[in-house]
């Protein structure tokens, strides 16, 4: 037998091999994919439209206007809360607010503290403003002045203690020791908590009230982090609540929470609003309505989309039955219209309704073949 005979179904198979053509590149199939994935027109005649129930609707440039409702929570502002907290170690000798609730003015007396140590401080005041009468009497110029820098010193331990200027100076005219040091409000406000009792004895730094001005309060709300964007500080809401119907208190927006909470996935916005009636009261659940106005803009109704999870399609009329599935890109809700950003123009027509049964009939004629 010759020996070549047998290698021959060898060569010939690397031959065939050499001359197949290669695989085709990876590279070049998004082309062809592309266009195969590309929707293509389907066609369902009038008649049938009408058993379907298609409606159509036009593109239309409309008001981008919208409400974002939310529910808040009123809060006291941080700076009007005031404790008033004991200067120095005594005893309460008399209340004058009885309760948290209480109304009070700036000024106005809150309780009487005796302090062994004020008494022992205002009569060495005394002696001291004795001892500068001495010196501007005796003419010395030196000893007034050292006098009068002595009772310089000890009218300032008074007001470290709390000893308004007033009190001092009444004390420097009746030239008597007071036995009671009147703790007086510093602002006008509300008592949020009185932590002492009449007889009790308090050192330094002890609270004695609690104040909070209630003029202007704090409304925290949670933006869900779609809504972001939207938010500005400086933008202006409207704020209701159930204890007043019919009431609506204006609020602006001064804070918008850079972080994201991460079990709701909201922000934190603070608004702050006038309260001067206090009608708004600490912890009180509040609805929040900030309106939307950015324009115009092209829009489509709600039904005339149909999403995909990949894709949004809207089903574009090209008369004759004809009907053009296309991929448009959406914005915001306003309303029930979706804002259109791209794949439409103004005075298209689209369905607008039955837009399952399309993408149903599409399949089917295979106008969309890809997801």
């Amino acid at each position: 037998m010759n020996p070549s005979a047998l290698f021959r179904p060898l060569l010939l198979s690397v031959a065939a091999l050499a001359a197949a053509p290669a695989p085709a590149d990876p590279a070049s199939a998004p082309a062809s994919a592309n266009a195969e994935a590309q929707p293509g027109e389907l066609t369902i005649p009038v008649e049938r439209q009408r058993l379907f129930g298609i409606t159509y609707t036009t593109v239309a440039r409309t008001p981008l206007k919208a409400t974002i409702r939310a529910v808040g929570t009123v809060a006291v502002e941080t700076q009007l809360q005031w404790d008033c907290v004991a200067r120095l170690d005594g005893y309460v000798h008399e209340l004058h607010v009885s309760s948290p609730g209480d109304v009070v003015a700036k000024g106005q007396v809150l309780m009487d503290v005796y302090s062994p140590d004020l008494v022992a401080t205002e009569n060495e005041f005394l002696d001291l403003l004795r001892m500068r009468d001495s010196a501007v009497k005796s003419g010395s110029a030196v000893a007034e002045q050292d006098a009068r820098r002595l009772v310089a010193s000890a009218r300032e331990r008074m007001r470290q203690w709390n000893v308004s200027d007033a009190q001092i100076d009444s004390l420097a005219l009746s030239r008597k020791a007071s036995e009671y040091m009147a703790i007086a409000s510093p602002v006008d406000g509300v008592v949020s908590a009185i932590p002492v009792r009449q007889g009790r004895r308090v050192a330094a730094g002890d609270a004695l009230v609690s104040l909070v001005g209630l003029s202007q309060v704090w409304v925290w709300v949670d933006f869900y982090q779609e809504e972001i964007p939207v938010l500005r500080p400086g933008a202006r809401v409207t704020i209701s609540v159930s204890a007043y119907p019919g009431a609506r208190f204006p609020g602006q927006i001064a804070l918008v929470d850079p972080f994201i909470n991460e079990a709701t996935r909201t922000s934190r916005v603070r608004i702050d609003v006038e309260n001067a009636d206090m009608r708004l009261r600490p912890d009180m659940y509040v609805d929040v309505d900030l309106q939307l106005d950015q324009g115009e803009g092209l829009t489509i109704p709600l039904g005339a989309v149909l999403p995909t999870g990949r894709h949004n399609i809207v089903f574009v009329d090209k008369g004759d039955g004809r009907l053009e599935p296309r991929f448009v890109e959406l914005g915001r809700k306003y309303g029930e219209r979706y804002a259109v950003t791209r794949g439409l123009s103004e005075n298209e027509r689209i369905v607008s309704s039955a837009n399952f049964l399309v993408d149903a009939e599409s399949k089917v004629q295979g106008a969309l073949k890809s997801w």
